[in-house]
């Protein structure tokens, strides 16, 4: 216990400079369980020191751990929280959940066993926390840690505070609100630098080898976190990786499953459960029509997730229309619906159209605009760098 907490006091006397993230004022900080997914490098990590040195900067009672740790592989998390909470210990922090085996029998029992123990953890997107796992559903709350909007990145390198706009707000008032932000910066001269290398925040330390760090998460993610949390044999990772580079060099796309099967040597039924896979992993969006989405069948567009992975995998196909697309929907999709669209490009909150383009994109009867390379707007026809300001 000593080690650990020895460790997590160093962590917290760390000077590396970090990024303020949105999702901290989302989370209700009182539940007893809270469960962080994100994707490899997003700062899962990061966001739970900084939430540590905010709230608890010398309280003994707050403890973070790494369950990558060795030290667990003959302790058990329960035995683990039983010492803490006798040693006065009231927050738990466990990074990377999914390195344990049984973790969500033992995060159940510190829920039943410790009345007064909070529990926080940290873990892979792929991770299915309620929907796989009675032992949890009710009891656990889950939130999304995603890469940085816009609207983060901006404040980090501009070093103004930017607040937040609803999706609502923009639609109304987005001639006033783009003009009050451009009286204080020029955001398309940062717009292309956040599309090649800025969703992710270790741009921060080590910018020239951002593609390269990029690269590594994404095969961590292909040959750890999706096979094993799917039980997939290592033998089919290759058809795995092949179908994501399919997929990144020819999105945004309507997909043949029947051609992407051929293409790696595999069945449509398989080639679905990949696109699950993919998905669930925050390397790519699944679009659909209908109302109620289903799972086995066959999505409308495929996207990238973010405009990042498609300079780090294909970066053939950056051109202007699949960089503003794929911007788009990533930025609304993380906390709104995105369906496609037979109006326009897009379909938002089962309400809203949208024509996603460059500056010359009008909007139409049925449909707005999200036009790229403009910093105001006018009516129905919005700067598309703006959405970049919904978290």
């Amino acid at each position: 216990m000593e080690y650990f907490q020895f460790i997590h006091n160093k962590l917290l006397e760390s000077t590396t400079p970090t990024l303020k993230r949105e999702l901290q004022k989302s989370i209700d900080w009182n539940q007893k369980l809270i469960c962080i997914k994100g994707f490899r490098g997003v700062g899962k990590t990061t966001f739970l020191l900084d939430y540590t040195r905010q709230n608890y900067p010398d309280d003994k009672g707050v403890l973070y751990v790494n369950l990558n740790n060795f030290y667990f592989t003959k302790r058990t998390i329960v035995s683990f929280a039983d010492e803490f909470v006798k040693k006065g210990g009231k927050v738990l922090m466990l990074d990377q959940i999914q390195k344990y085996t049984d973790w969500s029998g033992e995060l159940r029992r510190c829920h039943d066993e410790f009345p007064g123990l909070k529990v926080i953890f940290t873990s892979s997107p792929v991770l299915r926390i309620t929907e796989e796992n009675p032992d949890l559903k009710g009891i656990a709350n889950v939130y999304h840690l995603e890469g940085l909007s816009f609207r983060e990145y901006l404040n980090h390198v501009t070093g103004i505070s930017f607040p937040v706009y609803t999706f609502e707000e923009i639609l109304k008032n987005h001639v006033e609100i783009a003009k009050e932000i451009v009286s204080k910066v020029r955001p398309l001269a940062h717009f292309s630098d956040y599309l090649k290398n800025g969703f992710f925040p270790y741009f921060i330390d080590n910018p020239n080898f951002y593609t390269n760090r990029l690269l590594k998460h994404i095969n961590l993610a292909l040959e750890i976190d999706v096979p094993y949390i799917n039980q997939i044999e290592l033998k089919y990772l290759s058809k795995l990786r092949k179908l994501l580079h399919i997929i990144a060099t020819e999105t945004p796309f309507s997909p043949n499953v029947s051609k992407l099967a051929a293409a790696i040597e595999t069945s449509r039924a398989t080639v679905m459960n990949y696109l699950r896979y993919l998905k669930n992993a925050r390397l790519i969006h699944l679009l659909y029509s209908n109302n109620d989405e289903d799972e086995m069948k066959k999505p409308d567009k495929i996207y990238m997730h973010n405009t990042n992975l498609l300079y780090a995998i294909a970066p053939n196909n950056t051109d202007n229309l699949n960089l503003r697309h794929t911007f788009f929907c990533n930025q609304l999709a993380y906390n709104l619906t995105v369906k496609s669209s037979e109006k326009a490009d897009f379909q938002v909150n089962e309400k809203y159209h949208f024509k996603v383009g460059g500056r010359k994109t009008e909007p139409g009867k049925n449909f707005y605009s999200a036009a790229d390379m403009i910093e105001t707007g006018r009516e129905n026809k919005i700067p598309l760098w703006l959405f970049g300001f919904l978290y």
